[in-house]
């Protein structure tokens, strides 16, 4: 990582969350109850599955298991101003990387090998930012319940299908702003825009051997022409039904989210305030900066 990052002490969710996010996360506690559902029900036993399961059958990331990942993952954290979670490798030929989190838990961070076999370290550190961002938006309640209502949705007969369809499309809604919030929660990490880029493009068409040869401008063109497909109403109705049941957005729309968001003012505004708080709590402390 070849530069110095500023550090952003103080960093709240809310300095960076995606309006979008925010729009379909208050729509989501209207429901009444639902809330409450997943922390006394379905939460603990989600919790204990996953537990077991990382256990079971993944690595636990420490000093002295993946000592590179494990410091990839502290230097995240510490940029986030958030507490590490455990991280696990698990061995998947999907590239892939999820959390998971009930607030006052412990929470974790899973990542496939064949994602980490195709990035590099500081994308690797994109993702493991991406997923702390998650954690540090409090989108572990509804993210369990994400998990839990695609698994029962097909399964429910009857009215109790009908329910869960509604719900489904709202919750896969919601995950899908919440994933804009993530990718900029990876960019404060990396403070590079082309690396969230990047991993984008690898997750969209890479694979370990074609991922150095992937073109990364062009991939930005891509996202540009994906953009002017919106220009006619038949196109804005092809790209919604396309979408609709997706739990995340299509990866040339995130490039295009997060490329505009590091040109804006709020971003670097978000920055260069966080630096002067963080110069300043160095300079009381009698200069903590070189970390």
């Amino acid at each position: 990582m070849g530069f110095s990052k500023t550090q952003l002490i103080g960093l709240r969710a809310d300095d960076f969350r995606h309006p979008l996010d925010l729009q379909a996360t208050t729509a989501l506690k209207q429901l009444p109850g639902l809330d409450i559902l997943v922390r006394s029900l379905l939460g603990p036993v989600a919790e204990q599955f996953f537990y077991l399961n990382n256990i079971a059958s993944s690595i636990l990331v420490g000093k002295n298991q993946l000592p590179h990942l494990h410091k990839l993952l502290l230097e995240a954290c510490q940029i986030l101003d958030l507490e590490p979670p455990q991280l696990y490798v698990q061995q998947n030929p999907i590239p892939n990387a999820y959390t998971f989190a009930m607030r006052g838990k412990q929470p974790f961070i899973v990542l496939h090998t064949s994602l980490i076999e195709m990035l590099t370290p500081e994308e690797i550190q994109a993702v493991m930012a991406h997923e702390l961002g998650h954690l540090k938006c409090e989108h572990g309640v509804y993210l369990t319940l994400v998990n839990i209502v695609v698994l029962a949705a097909g399964l429910l007969p009857s009215w109790g299908a009908v329910i869960a369809q509604s719900l489904r499309e709202q919750l896969l809604q919601w995950v899908r702003c919440a994933e804009f919030s993530c990718d900029r929660a990876a960019l404060l990490a990396i403070q590079d825009p082309k690396v969230v880029m990047s991993v984008l493009m690898k997750l969209t068409g890479g694979s370990p051997t074609l991922a150095p040869q992937l073109n990364l401008d062009a991939f930005i063109e891509q996202a540009r022409a994906y953009d002017a497909i919106s220009e006619t109403e038949l196109g804005q109705m092809l790209k919604t039904a396309q979408t609709a049941q997706l739990t995340h957005p299509v990866p040339v729309l995130r490039a295009r989210e997060i490329d505009r968001w590091a040109s804006s003012q709020d971003y670097q505004r978000l920055l260069q305030r966080r630096q002067i708080e963080y110069n300043q709590k160095a300079d009381s402390k009698g200069g903590w900066r070189n970390w």
